[in-house]
C-alpha cells in the first residue's frame, strides 16, 4: 500500500516561510507526480518523477528520491495558508492520505 506522512510546519508570522515535509513509501518515490494538498481538497503544487524542483508562485516543491522524501516551502506566508497540508500521489489516490501537517500565520 501507497504511504505518505508529512511531518513540520509550525507556526509563523505573515511574510515568513515555512517548509514541511514528506516520506513517501519505495514503490512511488522514483516514477510518481507527487503533490501537497491543503485539507485534502485544495491543489497547491506538484512534482514530476524526473524534476527535482518546481517553483509555483510562492510554493517550493522537491524532492529527494534517493531519499525518498518530499517537501514543501511555502514563502511570503498569508494568513489564508493557515491549515493542513497533506502529501500524495498527483492525482491523489483516497487510501494514501497522512496525518498531515497544520501550519499556523498568524500576527
Amino acid at each position: 500500500q501507497v504511504q505518505l506522512v508529512e511531518s513540520g510546519g509550525g507556526s509563523a508570522q505573515p511574510g515568513g516561510t515555512l517548509r514541511i515535509s514528506c516520506t513517501v513509501s519505495q514503490e512511488i518515490a522514483e516514477d510518481f507526480y507527487l503533490g501537497w494538498y491543503r485539507e485534502k481538497r485544495d491543489e497547491i503544487a506538484n512534482i514530476h518523477p524526473g524534476e527535482t524542483t518546481r517553483v509555483q508562485d510562492r510554493y517550493i516543491v522537491s524532492r529527494d528520491n534517493a531519499k525518498r522524501m518530499l517537501y514543501l516551502e511555502i514563502t511570503n506566508l498569508k494568513p489564508e495558508d493557515t491549515g493542513v497540508y497533506f502529501c500524495n500521489t498527483w492525482p491523489p489516490r483516497s487510501r494514501s492520505w497522512g496525518p498531515g501537517a497544520r501550519i499556523t500565520v498568524s500576527s
